[in-house]
C-alpha cells in the first residue's frame, strides 16, 4: 500500500540528497498497482533502471499508461510498432514468474525489448503519443499518479522518464499524498482530469501522433541534452547503473530490502494468475470449509477442478505459521501425475514427490515423511491409483501428518473395492473428491461408499455444471451432429439372434431377467456388435472426406475408436487391449490416412513412450488427427482439439461426458467445437410392435438417445437432432424431449 511508504517529511526528492528521485519511483512501483505518466521524453531504458521494482509491479497485476512526446529512440519506436502490431507470440513471458521477469527487465538486450513489446500487445503498458497543436516545440510534461486499491500519490518532476533522468541529471520531484490534505487531494484531482482528457483522445490542445509517425532521435539532428537521453545504449546504461549503485545509502538499502522481499516471495506458494482465484473457486473453498474440510467437487470437465482444489491447499498453507503444506493426490494415469506436478509448481509448491511404476519414488518418500515427523516439512505426493493400492506404497500411508489434504482426482475410481480397501490406512481429515461425474454407473454401493468417505451427497459441496461453464464462456460452445449407422446383414442377423435369446429370458411381470448371469453375457455380446459396427468406419471416412474437401485439412481432430476390453479404472500401467483392439485402431488409422497424402494421423494408446510429443505436435497442427482409445477419457488437457468423432458407442455417462468436455476446452484460436456422434439403431424394417424383440430394442434405442440428448441439449443446433431421429422415435413411440426431462430430473 502507498500509505506504507516512509515518505520524506518535506515531500520532496532531489538528486544528491538523502532522497533521490530513483527512491521515489522504486517505492511507488513496489507499492502501487497502476501508474499514469504525463511526460515529455520517455524511454524504456527507465524501466530497465527500475527493473526490480517494475518486475514486482507487473507480477502484482500492475498496469502503466503513458502520454509522451513523439520523439523516441529507434529501439523504442520499433518496440512500440511491434507491440501495436501484435507480432509476438502469445505467452512470450510469464508475468507470474518474477525471477525470470526481473532478469529480462534487467538485461536490456533483445529479450528486454521483446518483453516491452509483449506488454504493449497485452495492454499492460499503454502509450499515447502527442505533440503541441499548431505550435513549434515539444510536449514537456513531467508528472504522474501512482494508485493502489484505495489511495493515490501525485508527483511533479523536473526529470524525464529516461535512464539519464533517473541516474545522472540533477533533478527534483515533489509529491502530493491524497490522504494528507485538501490541497494535495485537489492537485491529484486536477492531474487526473487533465490526463484523462488527453489519454481519451478528447484534448484540443494536442495533436495525436500514430506510432508509425514517431520521430527518431538521431545524434546528428538533435543536439540538446534531453534528446541525447533517449540514445542510451546498453554499455552506457550499465556504466550509469554501476556508478549509481552505492551512491545513495537509502536507495541501496531499498534495493537490498526489495531483493530480500523478492527472495522470500519466490519461496512462498501463491496463486498462479494475477487476477487471483475466480469467484466460484473461492465459493468452492468456503463451502468445503463449511462442510468440515471435506466434500465432493462435482465440476464439469474443463472448469478448473485441479486449480480449485490446489487453491484450497494454498489457503490452508497460509494458515500455518511456517507456511507448511501436506497433500496426497491420487490420479488415474501417469500422464495426469505429470500434469498435476506442473499445476502444483505453477502455485510455487516446490516439494513434489511422484509415485508411479515409471519413477523411483520410495527413497524420497521415506526421507520426506521421516523428516516431517521432526521438523516442519512441506510435501505433495502425487500417485496413480494403481500404485496407491499396492502394499509397497500403502506401508507409508500411516505416516502421513494428520493435517494432510487428500485429493482424489476422477474420484469415481475411489468407489472400486481395491481402492476402498486401502482408504482405511488414511488417517487424514481434510478430503476433496474431484469428478465431473461422481456417481459410479451400475455400482450404487461403490458410489455410496465414495460419498460416505468424503462426507457428502448430492447436490454435493460444490457443483459446476457444463451448461453453466458454456454460458459463462469457461468452455466453448459446440455443434452436434448425430449420424444413424446401420448394421451389416451379418451383424443384423447375429444381433437379432441374441435379442431373441434375451427376450426369452426377460420377464415382463418383474421387469428383470430370469437368468441374470446368462443375460449379462448376451447383453455384452450384443453390445460389442453395436460397439464395433463395420459401417462406423465408412461413415467416419465420409465425414472426414466432406470436411477435407471443404477446408483442405483435418487439423485438431480426435477420433474415439471403438475399444474392446475395459478395466476397473484406466491406468498407464495397464496394457490396454488385445489383438482386436490393435486391429481396430490400425484399421481406422489407415482409412483416415488414405483420404489424402497430406493428412498425418497418429494413434494414441496407453503405454506409448512418445505420448507427450504426439500431443505437442497435435497442438501445433503437425499431426492433424489423433485416433484414440479410452486413454483420453480422464484428465488429459488438449484445448486445441476442435473436431471429434465418437465411433465408440458408450452408454456410460461418465465416459461420454468426459469426452465431450475434452473437446470443449477453450483456446485463443478456437471459436467453437464440432462433435460427430455415430449412433447404431436396429433396422426398423426388420422390427415392429409385434416382434418378440421389440421391447428390448426400444430399451436399447432409448439408452442411446439418452446420450444423444446429453449432447444435443447444450449444442448450438438441437433441432437437427430432433429431425435426425424423428423416424426412429415414431417407430418406437419415444419422445426425445421426454427422455431429456427424465435425465434432468433424475
Amino acid at each position: 500500500m502507498l500509505t506504507d511508504i516512509n515518505w520524506p517529511y518535506h515531500r520532496q526528492y532531489r538528486s544528491g540528497t538523502d532522497h533521490e528521485p530513483l527512491e521515489f519511483y522504486l517505492n511507488g512501483l513496489l507499492h502501487a498497482e497502476r501508474l499514469d505518466l504525463l511526460l515529455g521524453y520517455f524511454s524504456f531504458s527507465a524501466i530497465n533502471v527500475l527493473s526490480l521494482g517494475f518486475a514486482q509491479f507487473l507480477a502484482n497485476g500492475g498496469k502503466m499508461r503513458i502520454i509522451a512526446n513523439n520523439v523516441l529512440s529507434e529501439k523504442d519506436k520499433q518496440t512500440i510498432l511491434t507491440g501495436n502490431n501484435d507480432e509476438l507470440p502469445v505467452g512470450l513471458i510469464d508475468l507470474t514468474d518474477i525471477k525470470s521477469l526481473k532478469f529480462r527487465l534487467d538485461d536490456y538486450g533483445r529479450h528486454f525489448f521483446e518483453c516491452m513489446a509483449w506488454l504493449l500487445s497485452q495492454g499492460r503498458i499503454e502509450i499515447v503519443l502527442v505533440k503541441p497543436k499548431d505550435k513549434r516545440g515539444i510536449s514537456h510534461f513531467k508528472s504522474g499518479v501512482f494508485y493502489d486499491k484505495d489511495q493515490k500519490v501525485c508527483f511533479k518532476a523536473s526529470c524525464n522518464f529516461t535512464a539519464s533522468g533517473m541516474l545522472e541529471n540533477l533533478e527534483e520531484l515533489e509529491v502530493f499524498l491524497k490522504w494528507e490534505n485538501s490541497r494535495s487531494s485537489k492537485c491529484i484531482e486536477m492531474q487526473e482530469e487533465y490526463f484523462e482528457e488527453i489519454f481519451s483522445g478528447m484534448s484540443d490542445a494536442v495533436e495525436y501522433v500514430p506510432a508509425e509517425e514517431i520521430e527518431v532521435a538521431l545524434r546528428t539532428e538533435f543536439g540538446n541534452k534531453e534528446l541525447r537521453e533517449l540514445l542510451t545504449e546498453a554499455h552506457e546504461l550499465y556504466r550509469m547503473k554501476g556508478a549509481a549503485s552505492g551512491k545513495n545509502s537509502r536507495v541501496s538499502a531499498l534495493i537490498r530490502k526489495t531483493e530480500e522481499d523478492l527472495s522470500e516471495k519466490l519461496s512462498k506458494p501463491r496463486f498462479p494468475y494475477d487476477s487471483g482465484p475466480r469467484d466460484y473457486q473461492k465459493e468452492a473453498y468456503q463451502n468445503w470449509l463449511n462442510n468440515g474440510c471435506q466434500g465432493i467437487f462435482a465440476m464439469a470437465t474443463g472448469t478448473g477442478k485441479t486449480i480449485t482444489s490446489l487453491n484450497c491447499l494454498l489457503n490452508e498453507s497460509a494458515k500455518d505459521p511456517d507456511g507448511v503444506y501436506h497433500a496426497l493426490i491420487l490420479v488415474p494415469t501417469i500422464t495426469l501425475v505429470n500434469q498435476w506436478e506442473e499445476e502444483a509448481k505453477s502455485f510455487n509448491f516446490q516439494e513434489v514427490i511422484k509415485v508411479s511404476s515409471k519413477v523411483s519414488w520410495e527413497r524420497d518418500l521415506a526421507t520426506t515423511l521421516s523428516t516431517a515427523k521432526r521438523i516442519p516439512t512441506s510435501f505433495i505426493i502425487i500417485s496413480t491409483y494403481a500404485s496407491f493400492i499396492r502394499d509397497r506404497f500403502n506401508n507409508y500411508m500411516k505416516q502421513l501428518p494428520v493435517d494432510t489434504l487428500f485429493i482424489a482426482d476422477e474420484a469415481h475410481n475411489i468407489g472400486s473395492k481395491s481402492v476402498l480397501d486401502r482408504l482405511n490406512s488414511l488417517n487424514v481429515e481434510k478430503r476433496i473428491a474431484l469428478s465431473a461425474t461422481p456417481k459410479r454407473i451400475y455400482d450404487p454401493e461403490g458410489s455410496a461408499a465414495m460419498e460416505a468417505f468424503f462426507n457428502d451427497s448430492e447436490p454435493y459441496t460444490y457443483s459446476f455444471s457444463m451448461e453453466r461453464a458454456i454460458s459463462e464462456g469457461i468452455l466453448c460452445n459446440y455443434d452436434y451432429h448425430a449420424h444413424i449407422v446401420n448394421l451389416t446383414s451379418d451383424e443384423l442377423e447375429e444381433y437379432a439372434e441374441i435379442s431373441k435369446k434375451l427376450s426369452r429370458l426377460f420377464s415382463s411381470k418383474t421387469g428383470t431377467f430370469t437368468n441374470e448371469e446368462l443375460a449379462q453375457i448376451l447383453l455384452l455380446k450384443r453390445k460389442r456388435i453395436i460397439h464395433k459396427a463395420t459401417n462406423k468406419l465408412a461413415r467416419t471416412r465420409r465425414i472426414l472426406q466432406e470436411r477435407f474437401k471443404k477446408e483442405g485439412n483435418l487439423k485438431y481432430t480426435f477420433i474415439y475408436v471403438p475399444e474392446g476390453v475395459t478395466t476397473e479404472f484406466t491406468t498407464d500401467d495397464t496394457n490396454e487391449d488385445g489383438e482386436e483392439n490393435i486391429r481396430l485402431i490400425h484399421q481406422y488409422t489407415r482409412e483416415i490416412g488414405s483420404i489424402d497424402q497430406s493428412i498425418l494421423v497418429n494413434q494414441f494408446v496407453s503405454g506409448m513412450a512418445d505420448r507427450d510429443q504426439i500431443l505437442d505436435q497435435f497442438k501445433e497442427g503437425k499431426i492433424q488427427v489423433i485416433a484414440s482409445m479410452k486413454c483420453l477419457d480422464e484428465g488429459v488437457d488438449i484445448p486445441r482439439a476442435e473436431h471429434a468423432i465418437f465411433c465408440s458407442s458408450t452408454g456410460n455417462p461418465r465416459q461420454f461426458i468426459q469426452r465431450r468436455g475434452r473437446i470443449l476446452r477453450k483456446h485463443p484460436d478456437k471459436f467453437k467445437a464440432v462433435i460427430h456422434d455415430l449412433i447404431v439403431v436396429p433396422d426398423l424394417s426388420q422390427s415392429g410392435p409385434d416382434s418378440e424383440t421389440f421391447s428390448l430394442e426400444k430399451t436399447l434405442v432409448k439408452k442411446e438417445l439418452e446420450r444423444v440428448m446429453y449432447f444435443a441439449s447444450l449444442s448450438n443446433n438441437p433441432l437437427e437432432t430432433e429431425q435426425t431421429f424423428e423416424e426412429v422415435c415414431d417407430h418406437y413411440d419415444l419422445n426425445i424431449y421426454t427422455i431429456h426431462n427424465e435425465l434432468t430430473t433424475s
